[in-house]
């Protein structure tokens, strides 16, 4: 059984599906590989515009680390199997293409992992949401640490890892960590029409975008307006840029190629 299912719909939207319910959608050696095939499809593919991740579970977005099979595991083998996730995650981070998480439940451990590489997150108010690996002697070993801090204050991600404690999707909401929360039967139709508005924007410019935004975030201001500038420029030489002023001049929706 396939552990990753992939559905491209109009305008250029993927939603990528971990699908092992019965397992929480836990990350296994299997669906990192089938994670990394997908990854490998779609980096280069201009037709791709959006990347929406969600889980098939019911209730639960992913559990994080299949613990069942990391349990008999030795110690070569937990550090392969992080590497791979880690290595994973950190492909989400630096796709080119906007990424949506659609938690449509719980996330814990690498699942919430596999979301703070996204670049919108999408909670249920259901769900809960935590980096608990310090209950189990672990540290959050995927970006965790790392991208939590950043996201929602190093105070607040220190008081979340150190207590592996687990917050509910509003209060996840009230501190950062997902940028809207919904009923669970909502997240998906939330994500879908924010990756609609997405898609409908000109592609290159998108990208653009998210590149200045992730390149400039920790470096100093001049260094990042440059970044902004340069990003600015891939631009001005697009057909779409064209498409987007004649269009307006028209009083038509644009038409964008990614050209």
């Amino acid at each position: 059984m396939k552990t990753l299912l992939t559905d491209k719909k109009r305008n250029g939207i993927v939603v990528a599906t971990l699908n092992r319910p019965e397992r929480a959608n836990a990350l296994s050696l299997q669906l990192l590989r089938e994670l990394n095939d997908f990854l490998s499809s779609i980096e280069e593919d201009q037709s791709v515009r959006v990347v929406i991740f969600t889980g098939a579970n019911d209730h639960v977005f992913c559990a994080g680390a299949d613990l069942k099979e990391r349990k008999k595991m030795n110690e070569q083998e937990v550090r392969f199997a992080l590497q791979k996730n880690k290595m994973i995650i950190n492909r989400i981070a630096a796709l080119k293409q906007p990424t949506l998480a659609a938690m449509n439940g719980t996330a814990l451990g690498g699942g919430l992992e596999l979301a703070l590489a996204c670049d919108i997150r999408i909670g249920s108010l259901l769900g809960h949401y935590g980096l608990t690996e310090t209950s189990l002697a672990i540290i959050p070993g995927a970006g965790g640490t790392q991208r939590l801090s950043r996201l929602i204050g190093v105070g607040k991600a220190k008081e979340l890892i150190f207590t592996s404690s687990k917050i509910t999707g509003a209060e996840a909401k009230e501190v950062g960590l997902v940028e809207h929360v919904e009923k669970q039967e909502e997240v998906i139709v939330k994500a879908l029409k924010l990756a609609n508005l997405i898609a409908g924007n000109g592609p290159i410019a998108v990208r653009q975008a998210k590149k200045a935004i992730n390149l400039g975030i920790d470096v100093d201001l001049n260094t990042s307006l440059t970044i902004e500038t340069n990003a600015y420029e891939k631009t001005i030489v697009t057909e779409d840029r064209l498409e987007g002023l004649l269009a307006f001049e028209e009083k038509r929706k644009p038409h964008y190629k990614g050209q």
